[in-house]
């Protein structure tokens, strides 16, 4: 087992890998900009490194920075939270060739999977079950007329090598696909620097459903079931709960198995989640994030593993401890995601939170990295907390989160805290009756 872990992450995902290194004995040491000089994250870890300046791009996505940190402190492996350099092949590939361990996938599982139509074509071919759509990229508006004449308008274009709904553009007719493919194609180079972007059949009324799973990395993996993570504000994430409200025991067996036999197939090694667009029944594989995800706490309830504790585990060579047959659902969990931003635009909102409570009780996990005194600063993105509860059922859950939300204090800085009160009281939310288009239409509804 490794003796010391360096995160390379910062705020609830950093203060998070901490814990579990504490729960395991083994030392853990945090990097930090100039600007996270006094985080929590910083506080609680056994040892800390300044690794550069406020901007990310110098400090939290420096790779030289961070494998600096590692050879200073003896740190033998490094934990890259979610975002940031969490799914660079590059990075990985860095840190192997200096000695030092990546808990997570391989190199060139990152990279099959990072690039949207490679992960596309290895998925197809593992069996997993994808939308119809363009074999590979699309080069002109030519080629794009062809594909949508063959599988049907609507259609949705996306960028090769993107993710959170930049280069990603609907087109229901000819006429719009024009201009929905030059502009698809024109934001995917300024946001990655490539300009190539591929096409999907656009469905009308999917949920978003993700299966996790896990892998040894020696042809050994099984899933830990869905989340239902359909409620999202321009492809970002704000409400996710497992199992999901229409997935049927049937079907999560069948899609899990899918998922499990793919993953083992080519040895993957550690956490990953296999994203899928639902409708009628049926299953479309969209990609795969090779990295924990920020909702992973809601699998963890139900399931009563600790995912993070089984990274560090595989990546030390021991075995996988998780076995199919003993993974057994016990009631519903919910997660919320809390942001510093000002409703109804969601704009971001830093500054010092003067008081901060976090709620409790039976069935309550708060993951957050605030404390009373602290300034979110302005660089980073403005999550600043997990909301998490636990119910034998759906409905003592959704009953568990609207009291934990009347707990939760945070004083200072608006949040968007009351979106979730509001969301509560919807009759399509009580009965898990929504889609990935629901948050957008009831927001426009209530706002304009």
């Amino acid at each position: 087992m490794f003796e010391k872990i360096l995160i390379a992450n910062r705020g609830e995902i950093a203060l998070r890998v901490i814990r579990a290194c504490r729960e395991m004995g083994i030392k853990s040491v945090a990097v930090h900009s100039t600007a996270d000089a006094d985080a929590m994250h910083v506080r609680m870890a056994d040892e800390s490194v300044c690794i550069g300046p406020a901007s990310s791009t110098d400090s939290y996505l420096s790779k030289a920075a961070i494998i600096s940190a590692c050879e200073i402190t003896g740190a033998e492996a490094v934990h890259p939270g979610y975002g940031f350099l969490s799914e660079n092949a590059a990075f990985a590939q860095a840190l192997q060739d200096h000695g030092i361990e990546f808990i997570g996938p391989t190199a060139d599982h990152i990279r099959i999977m990072g690039d949207k139509i490679t992960a596309k074509e290895t998925m197809r071919a593992l069996g997993v079950p994808c939308v119809p759509g363009s074999d590979g990229g699309v080069p002109d508006y030519e080629a794009a007329i062809g594909v949508a004449q063959s599988i049907g308008f609507p259609v949705i274009i996306k960028a090769t090598a993107g993710g959170g709904g930049r280069g990603m553009k609907v087109a229901r007719n000819a006429e719009e696909l024009e201009v929905a493919f030059r502009t698809a194609r024109s934001e995917a180079k300024a946001a990655f620097g490539n300009d190539e972007v591929y096409m999907e059949k656009y469905l009308q009324r999917p949920r978003h459903i993700e299966i996790q799973v896990f892998g040894d990395g020696k042809g050994r993996a099984v899933h830990l079931g869905e989340r239902d993570c359909s409620l999202q504000r321009r492809h970002q994430k704000v409400f996710e709960e497992a199992p999901g409200p229409v997935i049927t025991p049937e079907l999560r067996a069948k899609i899990g198995r899918i998922c499990a036999e793919a993953v083992a197939r080519i040895n993957y090694i550690g956490a990953g989640t296999i994203e899928f667009l639902y409708e009628d029944g049926e299953f479309y594989f969209i990609e795969m994030n090779t990295r924990l995800q920020v909702e992973h706490p809601v699998t963890e309830a139900i399931f009563g593993v600790d995912l993070v504790r089984e990274q560090i585990r595989v990546a030390a060579g021991l075995p996988m401890s998780l076995d199919q047959e003993a993974l057994e659902i016990n009631g519903h969990a919910i997660e919320v995601r809390i942001n510093a931003e000002k409703l109804p635009n969601f704009t971001p909102c830093p500054g010092k939170v003067r008081v901060f409570h976090a709620p409790g009780g039976l069935g309550v996990r708060m993951d957050s990295a605030l404390y009373g005194g602290y300034s979110i600063p302005p660089y980073y993105d403005s999550l600043i907390g997990k909301l998490i509860v636990h119910g034998r059922d759906r409905p003592e859950a959704l009953a568990r989160l609207h009291r934990a939300l009347g707990e939760l204090i945070v004083d200072g800085v608006d949040t968007t805290v009351p979106l979730f009160h509001a969301l509560l009281a919807e009759p399509d939310i009580q009965h898990g009756d929504y889609n990935i288009h629901w948050l957008e239409k009831w927001l426009a509804a209530q706002f304009g």
